[in-house]
């Protein structure tokens, strides 16, 4: 038992070893990005376009075409969101609303679709190794983050199955130490679905 763990930490300190610097840049901007949105500093914007950037060219890199694109979306959504913040509009208080059955025939439907699409083209026009597994978190994570504009409060249940289907992912492809964020990002976006949750409660109350 003793070897077995001997042997796991020394494994894992290799991986650390040799993760690149593009990777340990990807992971410790995204870090910091949580940190500050948490205590909801406009620094994060900044941070979170470094880290965005980062992965854009490490899953390039690493051939996750998928991702790749989502990333180029995150740094669309991630320069608003620093605007918006900066010239301090202000905009009416939009309710959180619930997914409707409807609402999740059409999400599971689009996640479905678009993953047998981008799945498909990374496997015909790619050297993608994990085109479907690609295109699959992909699509999730797109939906999340459309329910999650919407005030959505279901969009964090999207983000903890994006997150748990990440970490495998990454893993496979020896990109341990972005598993590792992946995996914290589990209980953040868990943590976001129960305090919508009593948000929700409260404004129906």
């Amino acid at each position: 038992m003793i070897l077995s763990a001997n042997s796991f930490f020394e494994f894992l300190s290799y991986q650390f070893v040799h993760t690149s610097w593009l990777e340990w840049l990807a992971v410790i901007t995204g870090f910091i990005c949580i940190y500050l949105a948490t205590k909801e500093s406009i620094w994060n914007w900044p941070v979170s376009l470094i880290s965005v950037i980062a992965y854009g060219f490490l899953f390039y890199k690493e051939a996750m075409y998928g991702d790749m694109t989502l990333q180029i979306y995150f740094l669309f959504t991630g320069f608003y969101g620093w605007y918006f913040w900066l010239s301090k509009q202000t905009e009416e208080h939009k309710p959180i609303a619930l997914l409707n059955a409807p609402g999740w025939i059409i999400s599971i439907a689009s996640i479905a679709a678009l993953s047998l699409l981008l799945g498909w083209f990374m496997a015909k026009y790619t050297n993608s190794t994990v085109p479907y597994a690609d295109g699959f978190c992909t699509s999730v994570s797109f939906v999340a983050q459309i329910l999650l504009t919407r005030k959505i409060l279901q969009n964090w249940l999207l983000w903890v199955f994006a997150d748990i289907c990440y970490v495998p992912l990454f893993i496979y492809k020896h990109l341990n130490l972005s598993a590792i964020l992946y995996f914290v990002l589990i209980a953040i976006a868990y943590r976001g679905y129960l305090d919508w949750r009593k948000t929700y409660r409260e404004q129906n109350n």
